[in-house]
């Protein structure tokens, strides 16, 4: 109602002497803050035309910057550290004509914000639009219908849904919560995945509000979990309102003209690529429907690295996931991990650097030794880890060589994170909502499954699970990504099986879902695993890879089949990890597994053990 009156009086004014302001973003900010600098970008018309001026103790304006579109105004401001909050009036003059906009400045919060993620985290990843409606009647907008009948439509999902089930989250054992992005997409079509932002300050209202979001995370605070949330600086979606009146002409990469990129993600790092094809990568567009942002604007610039402050202040979330990372101007993401870091030093950004190699991730990895640059990126993704996972937990070696095969593979990834600076920041998953799930259809042994989950659960890293792993939810990237992000069974009214209860679920499901959850609550108070050393051993004839971790006098030890057949293992071999110990209690099971002598191991088994 505010924003719709103080459009009223602007109008007006506008009327009145041919200036008015339309929009300012963002609509408010905290006094009290680190960086004293604050950028607001004023729209309406002719609003270049007016000279400005704020009397407000505390708070100086800077600069007044217009751009080539009369329309805009960029206002720089110091707020000092006197400065108090409440409402100041900013002054727009021409002539003898006077247009005064109120603006708020806030007290921030004392409250639960900014934590960070790290390795005594376990993240759930959702897609909203897909995981439970609680709201049917913030389903639809504009001409957009709801339609679960196809996989790419909008399907309803929103904030509320998530809220109600944040206790079966926890229940599992999750401590954060990943959203795909929560921003309005008012695209044609509906664009449910979030990921074509048309207005930076506002939660889509398919999904809610900019209080329910502001909910959602003070709930999960106050049940122990975390919230990270999916930003998008690479491309806005064409629906943006930016659009319609372009702030400058190069807000957007080739002046606004669609050229795709080149998807070329290695000339960033290469040493022997052409500007030219660097350009060709990180200018171009991702599609028609997705212009990209020109970051090297510097006003563009601070809009972004404020809207992620802004979203950390008035939200409370606790890091960030940044899509396509590696896509943005270098000089701009290194910036803003830089000034989001400096205001909140707990803070986590995970930044998706999408390669099938982990020494190309490292590169990206802030104080890594494989680049000349720091790109002050905290978090990276283990991409070359998770594909390599899609399929080595029940993968047939020939026999001849192991080195070709299964679980070494594992083995050989794992061998070379020399390459990370900082292991306890590398986001490791086995799928998420752009790759196949890891389940495959019609799976009827969980032993495969039992593999994957042990393994990310007890190896190095900060793991993510995907919503509806616990349930066996399959799909390939090839039936679409509609497919891999299918709606939770009982998130909907009226939906036949409800999965978020045990009653819903078959009894392989609820195996899987048990299973999960046992190991995600034992993990969270075991310090071997979240802070203990990684020792590894290389499979052998045996095919069986065999890994502890060491905190102190804390030691678990993973050992898993990589074969078909029944092996037997000479524990000796392992005695460096073992010694002292004679048995170990096996974490699923509750069985005491000797940990001396020769000991057997099922096919395709896995033992996480506690060691005695």
């Amino acid at each position: 109602m505010k924003h719709f009156l103080l459009f009223i009086m602007c109008l007006i004014s506008s009327t009145a002497f041919g200036i008015g302001v339309e929009r300012v973003e963002p609509a408010n900010w905290w006094v009290g803050m680190k960086n004293h600098e604050l950028q607001l970008m004023v729209h309406g018309e002719g609003i270049a035309n007016a000279n400005v001026s704020i009397q407000y103790p505390g708070v100086y304006l800077k600069e007044s910057v217009k751009t080539d579109n009369p329309n805009y105004l960029f206002l720089y401001l110091d707020i000092s550290d006197v400065a108090q909050a409440g409402k100041m009036d900013i002054v727009f003059a021409e002539g003898k004509n006077k247009l005064t906009v109120p603006y708020e400045l806030r007290a921030r919060e004392k409250r639960k914000m900014a934590q960070g993620v790290s390795t005594a985290d376990a993240i759930y990843l959702i897609t909203p639009d897909r995981f439970a409606n609680a709201d049917p009647s913030n389903d639809e907008l504009d001409d957009v219908k709801v339609n679960r009948a196809r996989s790419g439509a909008r399907h309803g999902g929103d904030m509320r849904g998530i809220i109600n089930h944040l206790d079966y989250i926890q229940n599992l054992g999750f401590t954060a919560v990943w959203l795909n992005p929560v921003l309005e997409n008012r695209q044609p079509g509906g664009s449910y995945h979030g990921y074509s932002t048309t207005d930076y300050y506002k939660v889509d209202p398919r999904f809610g509000s900019n209080e329910e979001y502001r909910e959602l995370v003070d709930k999960a605070h106050g049940m122990g979990m975390k919230v990270v949330m999916d930003m998008i600086f690479n491309h806005c979606g064409s629906g943006h309102w930016w659009l319609k009146d372009m702030p400058a002409k190069d807000w957007l990469n080739y002046n606004g003209e669609f050229k795709p990129t080149s998807h070329l993600k290695w000339t960033v790092m290469d040493p022997h690529a052409p500007q030219t094809e660097k350009e060709a990568f990180l200018d171009g567009w991702f599609s028609r429907g997705m212009p990209d942002l020109n970051q090297k604007n510097r006003h563009m610039a601070r809009y972004l690295i404020q809207n992620c402050i802004w979203w950390i202040e008035y939200a409370g979330i606790d890091a960030v996931r940044q899509d396509t990372h590696s896509y943005v101007d270098y000089d701009f993401m290194a910036q803003w991990c830089k000034d989001v870091e400096a205001e909140y030093p707990d803070f986590n950004i995970m930044g998706e650097v999408w390669y099938p190699r982990g020494t190309n991730s490292a590169w990206w990895q802030r104080g890594s030794k494989l680049s000349d640059r720091n790109s002050h990126l905290k978090t990276v993704m283990d991409f070359e880890l998770a594909f390599a996972s899609q399929h080595v937990f029940d993968e047939v070696s020939d026999g001849n060589d192991l080195h070709e095969a299964g679980l070494f593979k594992i083995y050989e990834i794992l061998a070379q994170d020399y390459q990370f600076v900082d292991l306890s920041n590398v986001l490791i998953f086995l799928d998420n909502h752009d790759t196949s799930r890891f389940m495959r259809k019609d799976e009827t042994d969980l032993r495969r499954y039992r593999q994957g989950i042990a393994f990310l659960l007890t190896t190095r890293g900060i793991p993510q699970l995907y919503y509806g792993t616990e349930i066996l939810m399959h799909g390939t990237k090839e039936q679409g990504d509609g497919v891999i992000r299918t709606d939770f069974p009982g998130g909907w009214e009226g939906d036949p099986v409800n999965a978020f209860t045990a009653q819903g679920r078959t009894d392989l499901q609820n195996e899987a879902w048990n299973y999960m959850q046992k190991l995600l609550q034992w993990r969270k108070n075991n310090d071997a695993i979240i802070h203990g050393k990684l020792l590894h051993y290389a499979p052998m004839s045996e095919g069986c890879y065999v890994y502890a971790r060491i905190k102190d006098n804390r030691t678990v030890l993973v050992i898993m089949n990589g074969t078909d057949d029944d092996q037997n293992l000479d524990m000796n071999r392992y005695r460096e990890v073992t010694k002292g110990f004679s048995q170990g209690s096996d974490v699923w099971t509750g069985k005491t597994i000797p940990v001396t002598g020769t000991l057997s191991i099922p096919a395709r088994e896995t033992f996480v053990l506690d060691l005695k």
